[in-house]
């Protein structure tokens, strides 16, 4: 079915309501309209790495794990996943009259919000740090969350539009304050992107303001850009409860009526939260229109049509028995492999069972379920933690595992130390007899995620630093004094400061594994122990410390993440090693003189061109892998470019050793462009150089790497 055909049949379903019935749909728990066929919906779901919230289903690595496998296809296909348990759960449960939260077909994700500052708690529910990396997964997600049969699989949703990325305690009255360079050059393009490619259904409003106006009713976001320059047709929501803050904390309006109805004339669609209940009586003071309630109405109705939710579709068939069916287990471990990387190796990886005699498992997440979710997270039908991971490995070996605490996942003052961290003696009774320890630290949903849904109370989820908790960096430091070798998992969302374990001889090996869901723990064990080679790739920059960071309320991109930090990466954005040896030993562009004719006769046809590079690999190590080639671009005339380099272009690929293989990867033609200081993306250079290879072409990710990309000067 067509949008404008689903529009023509909710129009004449609307036209059919009254003024109090059209309000009452516009709510995210729509009641039912007995006299015109009309079941209740609920349009609250959450989808950001498996169906969260509604029972059982497949628990996929949290989203900065899935953005670190670098991989459009990987994405789409867990989208595809997610959308196939989302139809099997709405098919048995609608049958029932289950019509409730977390049971329909609209969902909210993916969030492409920019990781700008790794203290922003929900940061790990996003794509990371760079504009071009998000957009392109970010899109990948939507096809895959909404199919691409003649109806719609399930409504995919753009959140949280826009310039939104903490801090979370201020959320409800902050506001974002980004000029028209950084917003169209760091915090649009992947919701641009969503929207022109992407075609999602939804974008959901975010709580705080940006340059004045909050973000679910904003003349320039909602009216000028997002239905005007981008042509969007779908319906917007806003976050949840995010209306009311209009009159309670922003004091833009000064009650439930007036902020309604400037919600909804801006167009604000649904309204997640209870502010719509006003909608009648603000019709009745004449602050909003009846035209104004259809439109809304309409446009959910269309998207209701699009799902099929009156008419059938075909996925009407889709059985209970697909929700974590082990196919789909299957491939979430799968992800869980692509998306862990291998930040250090001193030789120590991968180890050979023959060769020992007893293995340390010790840390606060080593067998921790909640390391493995994330947040917004389904129920696993099970969890393969670390420590259950390495056991099974080991379990038809002789091989002895001993397994200790060995602290709390956060004290963090020194009183809180001592007789409570009662289990550091354990840790290196354990360190002491084995023949390698794998510890695992980081953090987890309680301490790092959404304002009100984490135990960090004093941050509101956010962090306050890149530190370890106290506890955890005591236990370090005490293993470390014990000379056995130390193989660190980090498990956490985001960057921390990991100076300690990268600059210690015992610490022989680091992987961060992020979040990495219910078969994480299989996942990390066939990575250390050679079953396959890690091969994710770091999507944001770890720093060293708060120190390097502007000010997190400060939201100019000056002095962030890689394309403008002022300073050198701890691990550079794009880093990652493998078992192989990979390097780019050849690059070039296949249709140089097409790119070089576009860009000489600069006209609005070749904004939305690709370009293919063809890149040569070889792996000279002793270890199939594979290997993500990265393409950066550096205009180096314009003033207006970034201080640094610029992600365009990026293809995963499999090396065998001692193999040499082609592949293509595509640039877009706006990589060459700069965003003016109006925001309108021109031309305006004549000498760039594409920087070709395995991660950054800076100083770090070549000393890291021990491997230089390939240039190609583009002169024309």
């Amino acid at each position: 079915m067509t949008r404008e055909e689903a529009g023509k049949k909710a129009e004449e379903l609307v036209k059919k309501m009254t003024v109090e019935e059209m309000a009452s749909q516009i709510r995210y728990d729509a009641p039912a309209i007995e006299r015109l066929g009309i079941p209740a919906y609920n349009w609250w779901n959450e989808a950001l790495h498996g169906v969260a919230r509604a029972g059982t289903a497949t628990v996929f690595p949290q989203a900065i794990g899935m953005a670190a496998t670098f991989d459009e296809e990987i994405i789409e296909k867990i989208g595809d996943i997610v959308s196939t348990e989302a139809r099997a759960k709405y098919n048995a449960q609608s049958e029932k009259g289950d019509r409730d939260i977390y049971k329909g077909l609209t969902m909210w994700s993916p969030n492409v919000n920019i990781f700008r500052d790794p203290r922003w708690g929900r940061g790990h529910e996003t794509y990371g740090e760079d504009p071009f990396l998000t957009s392109r997964l970010g899109v990948a997600y939507v096809k895959g969350l909404q199919g691409r049969g003649e109806t719609l699989k399930t409504a995919a949703c753009a959140k949280h539009f826009a310039v939104h990325s903490g801090p979370e305690a201020k959320r409800h009255y902050f506001d974002a304050k980004a000029d028209r360079k950084d917003m169209f050059e760091t915090y649009l393009p992947a919701f641009e992107a969503c929207v022109k490619e992407g075609k999602v259904e939804a974008v959901m409003g975010a709580y705080n303001r940006t340059n004045g106006e909050p973000c679910c009713a904003h003349t320039d976001l909602m009216e000028n850009i997002l239905r005007g320059e981008w042509g969007f047709k779908g319906h917007y929501v806003s976050d949840c409860w995010a209306i009311r803050d209009f009159h309670e904390n922003h004091k833009v309006t000064n009650n439930p009526r007036e902020s309604a109805a400037l919600a909804l004339s801006k167009g604000c669609d649904v309204n997640c939260g209870c502010t719509y209940l006003c909608i009648v009586q603000a019709y009745n003071e004449k602050k909003i229109t009846k035209e104004q309630i259809e439109t809304a109405c309409i446009r959910l109705f269309t998207t209701r049509y699009l799902l099929g939710l009156f008419d059938g579709s075909e996925y009407d068939s889709i059985p209970f028995s697909e929700i974590s069916s082990k196919e789909h287990r299957d491939y979430s471990g799968k992800v869980a492999e692509k998306s862990m990387v291998l930040l250090k190796n001193d030789g120590i990886l991968p180890l050979s069972k023959d060769k020992l005699k007893a293995v340390g498992i010790i840390g606060p997440n080593a067998d921790s379920r909640r390391a493995l979710m994330g947040n917004y997270h389904g129920t696993a039908q099970r969890y393969h933690t670390i420590a259950e991971g390495i056991m099974d490995e080991l379990s038809d070996s002789d091989v002895r595992v001993y397994y200790s605490e060995g602290c709390h996942l956060f004290k963090d003052r020194v009183e809180d130390l001592g007789q409570k961290d009662d289990r550091i003696a354990e840790a290196k009774c354990v360190a002491e007899n084995s023949d390698v320890v794998i510890l695992c630290l980081g953090l987890d949903e309680t301490l790092e995620g959404e304002e009100g849904d984490t135990g960090n109370s004093y941050a509101s989820g956010d962090k306050t630093d890149l530190e370890l908790p106290l506890s955890q960096k005591n236990l370090l430091d005490e293993l470390i004094k014990t000379g056995t070798p130390i193989i660190l998992a980090n498990m956490t969302g985001s960057a921390m400061n990991l100076r300690t374990a990268k600059d210690s001889d015992v610490v022989k090996a680091v992987i961060q594994t992020w979040y990495p869901g219910s078969e994480g723990g299989k996942a990390f064990s066939d990575i250390i122990f050679g079953k396959v080679s890690p091969s994710g790739k770091l999507p944001v920059t770890f720093y060293e410390g708060v120190d390097e960071l502007p000010d997190f309320d400060d939201y100019s991109m000056k002095g962030r993440t890689y394309r403008y930090m002022e300073g050198k990466a701890q691990y550079p954005f794009g880093y990652g090693l493998t078992y192989g040896d990979i390097r780019v030993t050849k690059a070039e562009i296949c249709d140089k003189e097409e790119l070089y004719e576009d860009l000489s006769s600069f006209n609005a046809s070749a904004l939305e061109k690709w370009y293919d590079i063809d890149a040569t690999l070889v792996n000279e190590g002793d270890h199939d892998a594979e290997e993500t080639v990265q393409i950066y671009i550096k205009d180096t005339d314009s003033k207006l470019a970034p201080k640094n380099h610029s992600l365009c272009g990026f293809k995963r690929t499999a090396v065998r050793k001692g193999e040499t293989v082609k592949t293509k990867i595509s640039v877009p033609f706006k990589a060459f462009l700069e965003v003016d200081l109006d925001g309108k993306r021109i031309l305006d250079s004549r000498h760039f150089t594409l920087y070709v290879g395995v991660s950054q072409p800076d100083e770090v990710s070549i000393a890291l790497k021990k491997t230089e990309p390939i240039k190609i000067s583009v002169e024309y």
